[in-house]
């Protein structure tokens, strides 16, 4: 399904994009689009690359931004541990050392609008996340808010990292290096950047093996 909606999806509405002459594109990526271990990693990066080999195919300018989790978003831990915590269940976390970027929805989509500004086409801007968080340090601080006791009202059970899980999330490679910007929270990275004709074939292949599960 990552495939389908990652891949597939993004060439779609980027070709649709293109033929309706769309000033500008701006593709929304993740953290952990950068030495991906995931499913949804990868088809992250995939759609990255096609991002920007299109751009110099294209009048529209394509712009790429990559951040990390959005507080309160729907793939959001907060309203799981919300829900959690009003349930007296307890509360599920992968590994005691597991950390996360975060920021909010208004952080979040004005630093999107401000990339979309500023772009001229084919760059993949990082934001600054600030510092990670420990998952289990705002777990704490939620069951502390919520006027409960650790160990007493609720519990805290680790469960094991999940296949392709990262304990932290890079938001650049070790081969990438970024190019400040007039803006102190954005950066432009230096990613290497693909042929289109191979990057579309490739895809085409990839997109038609998706029925064999293959």
């Amino acid at each position: 399904e990552a495939i389908l909606t990652n891949v597939l999806g993004t060439k779609v509405v980027a070709s649709l994009a293109d033929e309706y002459k769309v000033d500008k594109f701006v593709m929304i990526s993740t953290d952990k689009a950068v030495n991906p271990t995931s499913i949804m990693g990868a088809t992250k990066r995939i759609a990255e690359i096609y991002i920007q080999s299109f751009n110099a195919h294209s009048k529209t300018k394509f712009i790429t931004t990559r951040f990390g989790n959005v507080l309160g978003s729907s793939g959001s831990v907060i309203p799981r541990f919300n829900k959690q915590i009003e349930a007296r269940q307890p509360i599920t976390i992968t590994h005691p050392e597991i950390t996360r970027f975060f920021m909010t929805i208004p952080e979040a989509c004005q630093l999107v609008l401000e990339a979309g500004a500023m772009g001229k086409g084919g760059e993949i801007y990082i934001f600054d996340m600030g510092k990670s968080v420990k998952i289990v340090d705002l777990a704490k601080k939620m069951v502390q808010l919520s006027g409960l006791e650790l160990g007493k009202d609720i519990q805290l059970v680790f469960t094991g990292l999940r296949p392709g899980e990262k304990l932290y999330e890079e938001l650049l490679t070790n081969e990438e290096n970024t190019i400040p910007t007039h803006h102190e929270k954005i950066m432009i990275a230096k990613v290497k950047e693909y042929d289109f004709d191979y990057i579309r074939d490739s895809i085409n292949d990839l997109i038609a093996l998706f029925e064999g599960q293959d």
